[in-house]
């Protein structure tokens, strides 16, 4: 870990020697999750609650699913940007290092000016805890604290399968913005509220209700079971199939030419 520590100063480093640039990025970083807030408001300018969720709740929810997005996209964009490094040769570079390739591609981008998304969502949450009127426990904090780290696992592992799937198409594949940003912008209402079908998908295929609408539930007291604050270390597990097709991809990787 020391060695990716070092190449996440070093990223820093790089970003903060253009203090403007990085600046005004982070700023429109914020400026484009606040029209996804704005969405949101006049939405509930018409209807006072959403399948049962009232406009506090809902900015609750969609805060903690931006929170946990952007830091996934803050530490895992190499894997993001990693089609690249297969097309101009530099993952062959990567590979006769004597250092492990993931965490290789994963230093080779920190994008710090994520915490401009960070911010934003960490108001909504702050004035979602306020108007919510939640009474909180150390298991509730417990629940936010765990919802974090597994979402940021789960959206990391959606980057690690979008960048082994460039071992065999050598570019990426649009289609994985569906389950990445998609999330995302679906995220900001509870996952129940589009129906069983995609609940369904959304707790057994890739696990988002499990770091977002379950836990949520515990949090507001609409379930009292313990066990859901459980559910987003459960969901950590989704890495592994993620990891399996990296190795998978690796092995049959083929030098681009470039």
């Amino acid at each position: 870990m020391r060695l990716y520590f070092h190449y996440v100063s070093i990223n820093i480093r790089c970003t903060m020697q253009y203090k403007a640039s990085f600046l005004l990025t982070a700023i429109g970083q914020f400026l484009v999750s606040f029209t996804i807030f704005l969405g949101i408001f006049f939405m509930f300018q018409r209807f006072s609650k959403v399948e049962g969720f009232t406009y506090s709740e809902v900015l609750l929810c969609f805060a903690i699913m931006l929170m946990e997005f952007s830091l996934a996209e803050m530490f895992a964009r190499g894997f993001d940007q990693f089609s690249g490094l297969v097309k101009t040769g530099e993952f062959d570079r990567i590979l006769v290092r004597p250092r492990n390739e993931i965490i290789q591609v994963l230093g080779s981008k920190f994008e710090l000016t994520r915490i401009g998304r960070m911010m934003q969502a960490v108001v909504m949450f702050i004035y979602g805890i306020a108007k919510s009127e939640i009474t909180w426990s150390v298991t509730k904090l417990l629940t936010v604290v765990f919802m974090l780290a597994g979402g940021t696992v789960v959206f990391t592992a959606l980057f690690l399968i979008y960048a082994a799937l460039c071992f065999f198409t050598l570019d990426g594949l649009e289609f994985m913005n569906i389950f990445t940003d998609g999330a995302r912008e679906f995220g900001k209402y509870p996952v129940g509220v589009y129906g069983n079908g995609i609940l369904i998908f959304a707790t057994f295929c890739i696990p988002y209700a499990l770091v977002q609408y379950y836990p949520l539930l515990y949090i507001l007291g609409r379930r009292t079971e313990i066990f859901l604050m459980f559910l987003p270390i459960l969901a950590c597990w989704f890495i592994v199939p993620a990891l399996l097709l990296w190795r998978f991809g690796v092995r049959h990787y083929k030098s681009s030419g470039s």
